[in-house]
């Protein structure tokens, strides 16, 4: 399979609305730049009329510009493994590849080969939604981790003893993927779908723990469906935003009666924990 990557001049904010568009038309890796965008599809999903519908959108007074390019046929699953390197988060959770034997013995030893998934702890957010999970009692709780990439989170809540663990995401890939790494780390408790939170089965009503590391737009839309999955007294983490997003997300919590907790930021980026 040959890619395309294509290279559009964005700041931030805009970024991350081109991603929730990009993903709905097949784009299914990005890089942030300082000169912008970089997002990749395979050369057979690729329209550039598709590309440009979307970028118009957000063009204001000037164009945005943007360039597409064919890369190089190469193994990127090789390339990936090359320069992919162990995540340690605070003293007890680190986070390899199965590739990798750790230094040292951890207590959350998380073995991750993501392929094509969001999800490796080396973005800001999921290694912020990890601290937060770190820091929050989930033995003998009921978890739904909603749009869960390579499943890095589900498998730190069944390491974290978590008894009932829901797991899903919209993306075939990405569905492949976690069900690849749950294996790899020995975690049946996961029941894994694929869809949003309002086509998939889930085995409870209501959950103890609610983790939704997507972004601002589709957690904004989402909020009714997690405040009506999470019980009364349950712990609501979020992140896959920017700082200045942060008071728009407090606004929609608001509205359902959620409580802000904790707050972390990490290279502009945020997280926001809540209790119902």
């Amino acid at each position: 399979m040959r890619f395309i990557e294509v290279k559009i001049a964005v700041g931030p904010v805009t970024s991350e609305l081109l991603i929730a568009e990009l993903v709905e038309i097949g784009y299914d890796s990005f890089q942030e730049t300082d000169s912008g965008l970089d997002a990749y599809v395979d050369q057979e999903s690729f329209s550039e009329s598709q590309l440009q519908e979307i970028i118009f959108r957000y063009s204001k007074e000037e164009k945005i510009p943007y360039s597409f390019s064919l890369l190089e046929d190469k193994n990127w699953n090789e390339e990936w493994e090359k320069n992919f390197q162990p995540v340690i988060i605070g003293e007890d959770c680190i986070v390899r590849a199965s590739f990798h034997t750790p230094e040292k013995p951890f207590k959350y030893d998380i073995v991750i080969n993501p392929k094509m998934s969001f999800g490796t702890g080396h973005h800001e957010t999921t290694s912020m939604m990890i601290a937060n999970q770190l820091e929050i009692n989930h033995k003998g709780k009921t978890v739904m981790d909603a749009g869960s990439g390579t499943g890095i989170l589900a498998i730190l809540a069944s390491k974290l003893e978590a008894s009932i663990i829901d797991a899903f995401d919209v993306e075939d890939w990405a569905f492949e993927n976690l069900k690849e790494n749950a294996i790899l780390n020995g975690c049946s408790t996961i029941l894994i779908g694929k869809g949003d939170i309002t086509q998939v089965d889930l085995r409870t009503k209501e959950y103890d723990i609610i983790l939704a590391n997507i972004n601002r737009n589709v957690l904004l839309k989402e909020m009714p469906e997690y405040c009506k999955r999470l019980k009364s007294g349950g712990t609501l983490v979020l992140s896959g935003f920017y700082k200045e997003d942060v008071p728009m997300l407090e606004a929609r919590t608001d509205e359902f009666g959620l409580r802000k907790i904790s707050s972390k930021e990490k290279n502009n980026w945020a997280s926001l924990v809540f209790i119902k």
